[in-house]
């Protein structure tokens, strides 16, 4: 059976005070200015994730902006998001995208990118003007950035911000307190109670400084806050959601136990575990391998606890060490995932009766056999009313009727997540689903970020198979993870519970001669268990990266190409997708790291 996914489609804040005004052309719009401000989010050795804010804090609305820096020698930008970014030798540029030009007076935008090398931005330009000209009164400094804010005495629709003071040469004026980006108030003193939020939702808060000439000074760290109440919580209280996929087939050829997570490292780096995959049959949920789910019995050197099974024991196989693993790891949790590429044709018949679905999984997922085993349920289908394997014509509210039957049989005391596709094409697989509707049901979706392209296209062209970002170039617009995430966000669905996906394996072909995306192709390369693909832990040796492409890398040896992330791209990624304030990440699946899982240590740190 084939049951791979396809999608069809530490440092602390360094904040760089570049700001300054600077008047637009011309005399009608004189009370037009802005600034830009420059902060490192992360850095993890050879690059960096940066971030840009640039504000209006003229009087007259602003229609685009244009910000230009320098880069020392050896310092790049290598994918960016919300901003056209171009070069000129040391020289950049980048200009606002179609949809965040406009800032009205008051409001700022930022925007991102991940970077090679270790230097910072200088002779910053906004607008044409320089960013660290247009004091007020000559020699009048922005102020500083005042510190981290702290968080006390959250309820379901308030909070109390508290932080230490910024300084400023001519003294501090106020400070803006920052909801998500926006300014929502602005206030003399350290302190701020934020009222009227929503329960049970997830806000991020920063501030910045107000001098006596109004100019604003860098935002601070950001305070990550998550009111009481509402439906679902949190897996795991201030921290992103870090899940694996562990297969229940990979017992066999692949060797991989469960064990494997503990003597990897992978187990204390994780938060949850998807088991793939139970089956989905006559419109009920079903048990996809019974040996190897709970009859197998394990040797001594095989079993998470060292003890073998016995022939006679109530519940064997990988439910019983997976229970095992959570005595040694009582923070994991572990959801029962049903369908994947192969079982997904039975999800139209579950359609046809969501209420009869949800109670054959519940009743299965909660077996008391195995029942302490799984903390919930996570449907793969791919794809609802669009083309996978075979194509379904369910309509587009029939996923989200499904979600629906499902959380109000499992209740809030247990996780409902689902695999969704990455296929952010006009058109594609996102817009044929409501998947915003959908998501007022699940605690977040696992976006499968990765397969955008690969060797069942066999002469190619060549391309990353997991791009985070589009590049001139790409085969299909849309097919990268930015667009996904940008698609279902404005659908509707909370940045919050959306996870990216990484692959931990390549995507490659044979025949080819050109080192750069974009060359063609004889065929799929070949592959330990299938052509055109492999695990990282032998590419990354057989085959090493030789270059990056759109925040992914690539390698090119012999006549082979190959795609695959690394543990600098996937720190590059987790970067992004803090920025873009997502859920976590999730990855397909554990066999494919190495043996002492350096993929799941980029993933955790990058999170962390």
């Amino acid at each position: 059976m084939r049951f791979r996914h396809r999608a069809a489609a530490g440092f602390a804040t360094l904040l760089l005070p570049l700001a300054g005004l600077v008047g637009l052309a011309s005399p009608a719009q004189a009370a037009t200015a802005a600034t830009a401000t420059f902060s490192k989010t992360s850095d993890w050795g050879t690059g960096f994730g940066g971030q840009w804010t640039v504000k209006n804090t003229g009087t007259a609305s602003i229609s685009s902006w244009t910000v230009e820096w320098d880069f020392p020698s050896g310092t790049s930008v290598t994918s960016a998001w919300d901003a056209d970014v171009t070069s000129s030798g040391t020289h950049w540029t980048a200009r606002n995208k179609s949809y965040n030009g406009t800032l009205a007076p008051g409001a700022s935008v930022s925007f991102g990118f991940n970077g090679a090398g270790s230097g910072s931005p200088s002779n910053c330009l906004v607008n044409g003007g320089s960013c660290d000209g247009g004091t007020t009164t000559p020699g009048d400094s922005a102020p500083s950035a005042p510190g981290t804010p702290t968080a006390s005495g959250i309820t379901d629709t308030s909070v109390k911000l508290s932080w230490s003071a910024a300084t400023d040469d001519k003294g501090v004026k106020n400070y803006d307190v920052l909801r998500d980006g926006k300014v929502v108030s602005t206030v003399t003193t350290t302190s701020y109670t934020d009222t009227g939020l929503t329960a049970g939702t997830d806000y991020s808060y920063t501030v910045q400084a107000r001098d006596t000439a109004n100019q604003t000074g860098p935002v601070s760290g950001a305070a990550a806050v998550h009111t009481t109440g509402g439906t679902t919580t949190p897996p795991t209280t201030g921290s992103k959601v870090k899940l694996g996929y562990f297969t229940e087939w990979g017992i066999y050829g692949r060797n991989y136990q469960v064990k494997n997570l503990v003597t990897s490292g992978s187990a204390a780096k994780i938060t949850h575990i998807n088991y793939a995959f139970g089956n989905v049959t006559n419109g009920q949920c079903a048990i996809g391998d019974a040996y190897a789910d709970y009859q197998k019995t394990f040797t001594a050197d095989q079993s998470v606890s060292g003890v073998a099974d016995t022939w006679d024991q109530p519940l064997a196989g990988n439910f019983n060490q997976l229970r095992e693993l959570k005595a040694k790891y009582p923070n994991i949790k572990i959801l029962w995932s049903f369908g994947g590429w192969t079982w997904s044709g039975g999800f139209a018949q579950a359609a046809a009766n969501p209420t009869a679905f949800a109670n054959s999984c519940y009743n299965l997922v909660e077996d008391p056999r195995w029942a302490d085993v799984f903390d919930g349920i996570d449907i793969d289908w791919e794809y609802p009313n669009a083309c996978g394997l075979s194509c379904d014509t369910s309509g587009s509210a029939a996923f989200k009727n499904l979600m629906s039957a499902l959380r109000a049989k499992f209740g809030t005391g247990n996780l409902v997540t689902a695999a969704t596709t990455a296929d952010g094409s006009a058109g594609g697989k996102i817009d044929a689903t409501d998947y915003a509707g959908a998501s007022q049901y699940v605690d977040w979706y696992n976006v499968m970020s990765y397969d955008f392209f690969g060797a069942w296209a066999g002469t190619g062209p060549t391309a990353p198979h997991s791009p985070l970002t589009s590049y001139s170039g790409i085969p299909t617009a849309g097919f990268d993870t930015a667009d996904a995430m940008a698609k279902f966000k404005a659908q509707g669905v909370p940045a919050s519970k959306l996870l990216i996906g990484i692959g931990f394996y390549g995507r490659g072909w044979t025949g080819v001669t050109q080192d750069a995306p974009g060359g063609t192709a004889t065929g799929p390369a070949a592959g330990t268990y299938e052509q055109g693909i492999e695990d990282y832990k032998v590419l990354k040796t057989s085959c090493p990266a030789t270059g990056t492409i759109a925040g992914t890398a690539y390698a090119h040896c012999g006549s082979n190409w190959w795609s695959y992330d690394t543990p600098s791209t996937i720190a590059g990624k987790m970067s992004w997708a803090k920025s873009q304030g997502l859920g976590g990440a999730f990855f397909w699946e554990f066999s494919g790291d190495t043996s002492d899982g350096e993929l799941v240590g980029a993933i955790n740190s990058g999170l962390s």
